[in-house]
Order: structure tokens, then C-alpha cells, then sequence
């Protein structure tokens, strides 16, 4: 990872939750490539880690993310990671915590997450028709699944953010913060997370999704299977009745 991107994203662990934060406050965390890589890197580290359960995104300064950085897309910098990553996702829960703006980019960075919790006053939306684009990163066909289907037209075609206290009402957010709140908040959710078997956490994750995303039951069942397995397999499947029978904390491994 070059200094630039280490730079741009800095990643702290917290137990079992990594910390992922976009670090360019000077331009509200606009995506540029070493904030597209450095994101993506840090997506990678936290799938890969067996000790991690769960990941929370925020932003440094008064903004999470407002977007791509138009003189870096000017210039024609490759922000291809982070299309990779809103594509993927993550195997594992991640939580974004919004202060100030989530917009374009930003909003479906936000949207790649499991669980959103916003501060008061916060502003998200997508903006890209006021600049002649669209939301082509998962934003137009995503949103109505957080804030239902006139709301996301709207948000769409006017380009006008919604505030998070509407989030919050139409069902876009876990939690709605004090100014200054939302990353202490997101923390408290993924440790809540954090408190369970990380294979079971994630494979909860991903039926819970194939099913948001209108795949069929009978293909449910048979992406299950594979899941099962592995999950109930496990040192941790193990660990948990034992855990139980002891009247102690589980002590989780990933494996």
C-alpha cells in the first residue's frame, strides 16, 4: 500500500471490529484513486482476518464521503477498486457511520453497508444528474430497497438529499445520532455484532441479502447448504454449546 493511500484511508482494529476511516477532510473525503484503493485494500484485510467480525466506515472532518472527486476524474484517475467493492461488498457486516454528507459516491459507499447510522442534520443522497452523470454505482437500483420506491425517484431525478432524520423515518437507518455521535454509535453496533460466531454472523449476512435481493427460495435453500456446513462444522459451532454449558463468554475464532 503506497503512502498516499495509507494516507487517504487509515484502518484501526477494535477487538473484533475494525475501524475503517476515509481520510481526505480537506475535501470532504472525495474519492479519488488512493482513496478508491486504500478503501478496497482495507475491505480485503477485514474479509481476510479470522480475529475480525464486523467493519464500520466513516469519515474524517465534517463530511463521510461527498462523491467523486470531478478534477481527479478529470484527470482521468482509476477509482476502479472502489467499484470493486461496492460490487462485492464485504463477507462481513459492515456499519457506516454518516456525519455531514453521504453523497453520489459517498451515498452508495454508504449503501454497500449492512447498517447505516446517521447524526442529526446529516444530509445523503445522490446528486450525479445536477452534473450530468447518474448514479451508475449501485445507487439508482439500490436505494429503493432502503427508502422505498417514491422516494428513491425522487432522490434520483431531482438530485435533492434527503436529511437523515427523513432516513430515519422511511427506514434507511439503525440508528439516528446527536451531532457528533455516529461513529461511537456504528462502534456499538458492530461490537454488538462482534458478541457472535463470526461464520454465523457472516453467513446470516449473505442470506439475508440474496434474499433482499429477490433470489428465489428454492435457491436459497440450496445456497444454504454449503453455509450449513461450513458453519456448523465449525471450532466455533463447538465452542458456543460449550461455552453455554460453562456460563462463560465464548471465546470465538473464525474457524
Amino acid at each position: 500500500m503506497s503512502d498516499a493511500t495509507e494516507e487517504a484511508v487509515l484502518v484501526e482494529r477494535r477487538g473484533r471490529v475494525m475501524v475503517i476511516t476515509l481520510n481526505r477532510p480537506e475535501a470532504m473525503n472525495a474519492i479519488n484513486g488512493a482513496l478508491s484503493n486504500g478503501l478496497w485494500n482495507a475491505i480485503q484485510e477485514l474479509d481476510a482476518d479470522d480475529t475480525l467480525t464486523a467493519g464500520v466506515i466513516t469519515g474524517a472532518g465534517r463530511a463521510f464521503c461527498s462523491g467523486m472527486d470531478l478534477k481527479a476524474f478529470a484527470r482521468g484517475e482509476d477509482i476502479g477498486p472502489l467499484t470493486t467493492f461496492i460490487r462485492a461488498g464485504s463477507k462481513k457486516p459492515l456499519i457506516a457511520a454518516i456525519e455531514g454528507f453521504a453523497l453520489a459516491g459517498g451515498c452508495e459507499i454508504a449503501l454497500t453497508c449492512d447498517l447505516l447510522v446517521a447524526s442529526k442534520g446529516s444530509k445523503i443522497g445522490i446528486r450525479e444528474v445536477k452534473v450530468g452523470l447518474f448514479a451508475a454505482a449501485g445507487g439508482v437500483f439500490r436505494l429503493p430497497a432502503r427508502v422505498g420506491y417514491t422516494k428513491a425517484m425522487e432522490m434520483a431525478i431531482t438530485g435533492e438529499p434527503i436529511t437523515a432524520e427523513t432516513a430515519m423515518e422511511v427506514g434507511m437507518l439503525s440508528e439516528l445520532t446527536e451531532a457528533g455521535g455516529a461513529l461511537d454509535a456504528a462502534i456499538g453496533w458492530a461490537e454488538r455484532i462482534a458478541e457472535n460466531a463470526p461464520l454465523a454472523v457472516a453467513a446470516s449476512k449473505t442470506l439475508v441479502r440474496a434474499a433482499a435481493q429477490g433470489v428465489d427460495e428454492d435457491s436459497l435453500w440450496k445456497m444454504q447448504e454449503p453455509l450449513s456446513k461450513t458453519v456448523f462444522s465449525s471450532n466455533d459451532a463447538k465452542e458456543g454449546p460449550a461455552a453455554f454449558a460453562e456460563k462463560r463468554a465464548p471465546n470465538w475464532t473464525g474457524t
